[in-house]
């Protein structure tokens, strides 16, 4: 570092010194991050892996891998839980709103809830279901609501109903880390990591029937070059086609099984045809796509890549429609940490003016994960890092999206520490990229 000589400031800058100092600190003060639970590992939970929904009066929704009910199977560390923050007034309470037994009615929800146009919320759990081709289950698709005769602002005891158990095989096995996808006929659409065709991966729809859900699966994956394993979940564009990400498979020999897609989905008169619009190649793209992707109103789609990339620690791109095909931008690529896979595993949340929020698992200065924000600036991108995890009281390891309220605050979960050491719900106020432009 260059040495600086000494001066004598006049008045006058040391008056815009001390204005700088003190516009600097309102800002640092502004935004502010707060645990707003921390996970006990007892009837609230434990590993909130993926992030929260938020529902229409503002309440937020979640739900943690293990915790809940220890009995039976789900001896010792729970089979998992549903639950639900509201905000009364006087700070942020959860309430659990099923803990999951462990049988057929499901274990281990692994990914977000989705509120349906019913109002309330549908999920997935990645085992159980009964189906004996997976041992314990493959799988269900759930719904929780109040019991019979009550309001939705009933805290506790809703009552779990399973929309479809899957059976693997040809059918469908294990739901990953993404959330459903309702279209506006009322279907819903989601995705299996294994099942399908020689147990590679399936995308499926539920359409309401007589009262229930009738499962089909409209594309199994095949493993080649059309993708491998589907660990988000779907998309859709105005027209109808479903977008979404396989972590292997695309055929780039840089990775044993190949890096991975971004596949899209359209319907025709006879089913869905699959076309991959991009296959990752281990370079300064990325591989290894986890969450899901989203599209705006011009159809462009955006998403995150775990690993590799132009610094190695996974990146976020954007894939946009060019004379009948796509064009691969990469937005940005972060630096990694030794500790472990460092980028982002979930996807991106966009706001009203454009910028880009989601969290990553391992990087910052500790390898403890971040939050961050991309901005976009004269054709470019700002990235602006919102907050490093310390691992400690303040919880670690945010694998899951952010959510954005109206007024600019951000919300999510760590999985790890927190003052229970099971992991904790955050928010980050006084964010204002969405004002500033």
């Amino acid at each position: 570092m260059k040495s600086r000589k000494p001066f004598i400031a006049s008045a006058t800058v040391l008056g815009v010194v001390l204005l700088v100092s003190c516009l600097l600190s309102s800002l640092v003060q502004a935004q502010t991050f707060t645990v707003l639970h921390n996970f006990t590992g007892g009837a609230d939970g434990a590993g909130p892996y993926v992030g929260l929904t938020m529902d229409r009066a503002g309440n937020l929704y979640g739900t943690t891998n293990y915790g809940g009910n220890t009995a039976g199977v789900c001896s010792g560390q729970g089979c998992g839980v549903v639950f639900r923050m509201t905000n009364p007034g006087g700070g942020w309470v959860l309430t659990p709103l099923y803990k999951f037994a462990g049988g057929s009615d499901g274990v281990e929800p692994q990914a977000p809830v989705t509120i349906a146009p019913n109002g309330t919320p549908y999920g997935t759990t990645f085992d159980g279901g009964g189906a004996s081709w997976c041992g314990a289950g493959c799988g269900t698709v759930y719904n929780v609501r109040p019991p019979a005769h009550a309001s939705a602002s009933v805290l506790g005891g809703w009552n779990e109903s399973v929309a479809y158990a899957f059976n693997g095989d040809t059918d469908a096995a294990y739901p990953g880390y993404g959330g459903l996808y309702f279209a506006p006929d009322g279907n819903a659409y989601g995705t299996t990591m294994g099942g399908g065709a020689g147990n590679r991966g399936a995308v499926y729809e539920l359409t309401p029937s007589a009262g229930g859900w009738t499962e089909t699966v409209i594309y199994r994956f095949m493993a080649g070059n059309d993708g491998l394993v589907p660990f988000g979940g779907v998309v859709a564009d105005s027209n109808g086609n479903l977008y979404g990400t396989t972590i292997a498979g695309g055929g780039a020999s840089a990775c044993a099984n190949g890096c991975g897609t971004v596949y899209q989905l359209t319907p025709s008169g006879s089913g869905w045809t699959e076309h991959v619009i991009y296959s990752f190649t281990d370079g300064d793209d990325g591989e290894t796509p986890i969450g899901n992707l989203i599209v705006d109103a011009a159809g462009n789609l955006y998403g995150t890549a775990s690993e590799a990339g132009i610094n190695g620690g996974g990146t976020v791109f954007e894939l946009s429609p060019s004379n009948g095909g796509w064009t691969f931008t990469l937005l940005y690529g972060f630096s990694g940490n030794p500790n472990g896979s460092a980028g982002p595993w979930g996807g991106l949340t966009r706001d009203a003016a454009g910028n880009l929020y989601g969290t990553t698992g391992y990087d910052g200065v500790l390898g403890q994960g971040t939050v961050f924000e991309l901005q976009p600036v004269d054709g470019g991108w700002n990235y602006v890092d919102l907050y490093e995890f310390q691992g400690s009281s303040d919880g670690a390891h945010p694998y899951g999206n952010v959510t954005v309220d109206s007024n600019g605050n951000l919300y999510g979960t760590a999985s790890g520490d927190g003052a229970y050491a099971h992991g904790v719900v955050w928010k980050i106020s006084g964010v204002n990229g969405a004002q500033s432009r």
